[in-house]
């Protein structure tokens, strides 16, 4: 049996990493890895540490008048055939890039959480740190989704900062998106005789001519601008090579900005392609940034740069559901998440981890 790893949560940020990315923790097997960060939080006597199957919780209760929360999950996609473990260093110094999977997506931002909680014992807000599991899998094994279901106290706060791949730029909020199946009905019959049938599959050019010449909505959000996207993403139909077709279906995504509720969303696209027989297969809202609020406000300022919105989905939107404002900031490109060569250079870990600390405590902290 291999023996429990232990990590040095005082050390080198870039080193936690390496170590974190050296536990393997695919979807579903984040056991060893959720012991190991919870005996390194155990060990700091600010911290409250608290347990719900794979997810830890670890909180500062200092009485200060506001909370943030900045959560990770601690699980990685399945590793290539080409195995890509234990963790390789190339370069030197900062310009370091550590290589394997999870180093992207999202080991680096747990590594800039877990030195963070560690070396702030008195930070300027409380503090909920979140470590959980199951993220790169189906929503109802979510660990973030479950907390908020049994423990909602746990993830309440004024502001909330997902430590996703963002390259070291603040993404704020988070576009919601939704599929739905359009079906067209036809009436089968032999291909020489294609007057006694209805071909299906011919009836979807008018549904194709609407998604082609669809005009993106590209609306302001909280001083974001969002570029919304609707396209086919699969298509089906036909029986044999001499049968007109009776049935054809088209499956369609939408990616909505966070000006518009999930509701909205929805009777948007049955507007826009009405007189289709329409089935919801998958919706999930979006997530307002939130950066005109004072917590944004004094976050940007720490982090510097300037913020940019998330084209795409991320767990922020759990945040957004029990009325958190929340933003995306880690290191790593998304590009690389998943991928073959998934990778992060050493310095956007650094800078991650010195922008948590002058926005929670004054100053920096040396690494």
């Amino acid at each position: 049996m291999a023996q429990p790893v232990t990590l040095d949560l005082t050390g080198d940020v870039v080193d936690l990493l390496r170590d974190l990315v050296d536990i393997e923790s695919v979807s579903g097997n984040e056991g060893p890895i959720t012991d190991a960060i919870e005996a390194a939080l155990r060990s700091f006597p600010h911290l409250e540490v608290l347990r719900n199957g794979d997810a830890l919780i670890a909180r500062t209760n200092l009485g200060r008048p506001t909370r943030v929360v900045i959560a990770g999950h601690t699980d990685t996609v399945p590793l290539t055939a080409e195995p890509n473990l234990p963790c390789r260093i190339e370069g030197e110094g900062d310009n370091r890039v550590l290589i394997g999977r999870g180093t992207c997506d999202m080991k680096g931002g747990v590594a800039v959480q877990l030195s963070v909680a560690a070396a702030l014992a008195e930070p300027r807000h409380d503090v909920t740190w979140i470590f959980y599991d199951n993220e790169e899998v189906e929503a109802e094994r979510n660990g973030l989704l479950r907390i908020s279901r049994e423990q909602p106290d746990l993830i309440a706060g004024d502001f909330a900062v997902l430590c996703e791949p963002t390259g070291a730029v603040v993404e704020g909020g988070c576009q919601g998106t939704l599929r739905v199946r359009a079906t067209l009905r036809g009436r089968a019959a032999h291909s020489a005789r294609t007057w006694m049938g209805h071909n299906a599959i011919h009836d979807a050019a008018e549904l194709l001519t609407r998604l082609r010449t669809y005009e993106p909505a590209q609306p302001w959000v909280d001083g974001l601008q969002y570029h919304e996207g609707l396209n086919a993403v699969s298509i089906s139909g036909g029986i044999a090579g001499n049968v007109i077709p009776d049935l054809c279906t088209i499956e369609i995504n939408y990616r909505f900005a966070p000006d518009k509720s999930a509701d909205e969303a929805v009777t948007w696209i049955r507007d826009y392609l009405s007189g289709f027989d329409l089935e919801l297969t998958d919706l999930a809202a979006g997530a307002r940034p939130g950066l005109d609020l004072p917590a944004a406000a004094e976050f940007l300022a720490a982090v510097g740069g300037e913020a940019r919105p998330k084209h795409g989905w991320t767990d922020v939107a759990r945040f957004a559901e029990v009325g958190v404002p929340a933003v995306n900031f880690g290191p790593g490109d998304p590009a690389k998440a998943h991928a073959d060569d998934e990778c992060c250079p050493a310095w956007q870990v650094y800078a991650c981890r010195d922008a948590l600390v002058r926005w929670l405590q004054p100053g920096e902290v040396a690494r």
